[in-house]
């Protein structure tokens, strides 16, 4: 399986042959300002939530590559009206099979309005099921006590988590997360983006080693291999 940054909470999972790319905010990220949208191909786009920041692109890049959008209902009927036809509406529990992998929409704490200001439905997560692997992204969450709820569906080999603090979870709240879903491989994102969610990225290392989680802080546009 292959991980690759696009920053923010914007990433790409190779997964068992299928492109999936998660809450694509892109364009007017500064910090991500040598990646091109235009060439980003996706099989499945999986929105988390409404906000600005995590589905600014969903529009230029869905209709281009006709990837398949999955996400709340209101989302999709928001998308629908926008002329995306393509998309798969779920909600907190649902789970579906779709081409090469299983996903389960879990809780996620947090808000969700879309950028005209109408209601974007519950914030979600999602746990992805594969053929050899299972991770879960946490999308823009506080810690939550449902998070112990996730090991019960299966071995997650690793963890997508925000650790910006501020507007989501920070260093300590995301390395309690990654011991309540069992894992000890944590990719951090939503940080460093905007001046709100900077954070010491040696001290947030440290942190999660000292737990004996590795934290790995992905670049962006660079490929990991998981």
């Amino acid at each position: 399986m292959q991980f690759t940054y696009y920053g923010h909470s914007c990433f790409l999972l190779h997964f068992d042959g299928i492109k999936i790319l998660f809450d694509p905010f892109i364009s007017e990220n500064q910090l991500a300002s040598e990646i091109d949208i235009e060439s980003i191909e996706a099989d499945y786009i999986l929105l988390s939530h409404g906000h600005y920041d995590h589905l600014l692109d969903i529009e230029a890049i869905s209709l281009r590559t006709g990837a398949k959008v999955v996400c709340s209902w209101e989302i999709h009927e928001w998308l629908n009206k926008k002329g995306i036809s393509n998309t798969h509406p779920m909600n907190i529990g649902g789970q579906w099979n779709f081409d090469n992998f299983k996903l389960k929409c879990v809780a996620a704490k947090h808000s969700s309005s879309l950028p005209d200001g109408s209601y974007g439905g519950s914030p979600m997560g999602f746990v992805l099921f594969g053929k050899n692997k299972t991770c879960y992204y946490s999308g823009d969450t506080a810690l939550t006590l449902e998070m112990q709820l996730i090991p019960l569906w299966g071995q997650i080999d690793f963890a997508i988590l925000p650790i910006g603090d501020n507007f989501t979870m920070g260093i300590e709240d995301a390395c309690r997360a990654a011991e309540f879903v069992k894992t000890t491989k944590v990719i951090g994102v939503h940080f460093d983006t905007f001046e709100f969610i900077k954070i010491n990225h040696e001290e947030a290392i440290q942190h999660f080693a000292s737990h004996n989680i590795q934290l790995n802080l992905p670049i962006i546009g660079r490929n990991l291999s998981l």
